[in-house]
């Protein structure tokens, strides 16, 4: 099944004309990007039961409970995903999770839809984040 996962997946990546980077199909493990959407190094993991996506956006300066608050105001936009911290509290990273024995093509483009509108509407807010 994990290798029917990845071959589904990657098959809907070439047909929403990502370039794929990487790709291990040992882990099921693709990087992505489709510049022209400000999507870059992308990583996506396909095992059952879920794919998983997380697009590594800054690292955060020591930062406000404004700035915080900000970014968790902004996850109720958002319609697919949401903005997450690492373990260290400073990587700010896109998150979003799908369950693979329902994926299809919508429902991939709709995620990386919006990770891409979030990319481009949130854009000048994120980099007062990084210079601040």
């Amino acid at each position: 099944m994990k290798q029917n996962y990845f071959l589904q997946v990657k098959n809907y990546l070439v047909e929403l004309e990502y370039r794929i980077t990487h790709e291990d199909p040992q882990d099921c493990v693709f990087v992505v990007e489709k510049e022209s959407l400000g999507i870059k190094n992308l990583v996506i993991g396909c095992t059952d039961p879920l794919l998983i996506m997380e697009q590594y956006i800054m690292e955060l300066p020591a930062v406000s409970a404004a700035v915080y608050q900000n970014l968790l105001q902004k996850n109720r936009d958002i319609i697919h995903g949401a903005f997450v911290l690492d373990e260290s509290g400073r990587r700010l990273i896109f998150r979003d999770t799908l369950q693979m024995s329902k994926l299809d093509l919508h429902e991939l483009e709709a995620s990386l839809n919006s990770l891409a509108l979030l990319l481009s509407e949130y854009r000048e807010q994120l980099i007062h984040f990084s210079k601040n």
